[in-house]
């Protein structure tokens, strides 16, 4: 359903619209957008050059990942394709390599120009709590030290709950969760123009909510990396 639903409106005059003004904007702004949208094989570097030829390509591409909408919306919102495309794909390709090697536990996967990274809520929190556990703060610390080598890239940390509880409750327990790990990157020495943080409860499952192990999926934090603004000019005018 996701992928024709993306596709159709990459071809819609509207959305045409709003990706020109993402292009534009700041990474504040890049965001906000992508949330009011509600945009639900060769190397990752050529993938990122593909993607200059269509945007239903990109569309098909990242629709295929076990992401929520909001997280591919923020891959889509920051694909700029073609030779400059291929250079930011070059860079996420090492720094995802480097985070397999560095962060135990999660998944990592490079998606269009954007690297995602995916945490079982249980490997960062207790049960129903949003403080950090030690294994959580050891992998943040990992990723903090690699946007400190990589920073010209920007970061969107994404909570998320299964359906168990009333949907009020799952949206801020799913807000203080994604919160707590932009707090702790802050306290490391991330910088905070460089994190968007984005609660999105029980709305956004990635399976099946009436098994266990559904639920067990649904219950995540996701961290999108992408290129930032400035990191974007510059390839452009490479």
């Amino acid at each position: 359903m996701i992928l024709p639903l993306i596709i159709n409106s990459i071809f819609n005059s509207s959305y045409l619209y709003y990706m020109k003004a993402i292009t534009q904007s700041s990474f504040f702004k890049v965001i906000c957008i992508i949330s009011m949208l509600g945009v639900a094989g060769c190397s990752a570097t050529g993938q990122g050059a593909l993607i200059g030829a269509g945007a239903g390509g990109a569309a098909g591409a990242i629709a295929g990942a076990a992401l929520g909408d909001t997280a591919k919306g923020a891959i889509i919102g920051a694909v700029i394709g073609g030779a400059a495309g291929a250079i930011i794909g070059s860079q996420m390709d090492r720094q995802a390599e480097e985070l397999e090697d560095e962060i135990d536990g999660a998944s990592i996967e490079r998606v269009g120009e954007a690297i995602a990274i995916k945490f079982d809520s249980g490997m960062l929190f207790g049960f129903d709590s949003s403080t950090l556990s030690p294994t959580a703060q050891t992998n943040l610390q990992s990723l903090a030290n690699s946007l400190d080598r990589y920073d010209n890239t920007d970061v969107v940390i994404i909570g998320h709950t299964d359906s168990v509880g009333s949907a009020t409750y799952n949206q801020g327990l799913s807000e203080r969760r994604a919160k707590s790990a932009v707090d702790y990157m802050v306290s490391i020495g991330v910088d905070r123009s460089r994190l968007v943080v984005e609660g999105r409860g029980e709305t956004e499952p990635i399976a099946d909510n009436d098994t266990d192990e559904g639920r067990a999926l649904n219950r995540r934090v996701e961290i999108i990396i992408i290129a930032s603004e400035e990191f974007r000019e510059e390839a452009e005018n490479q």
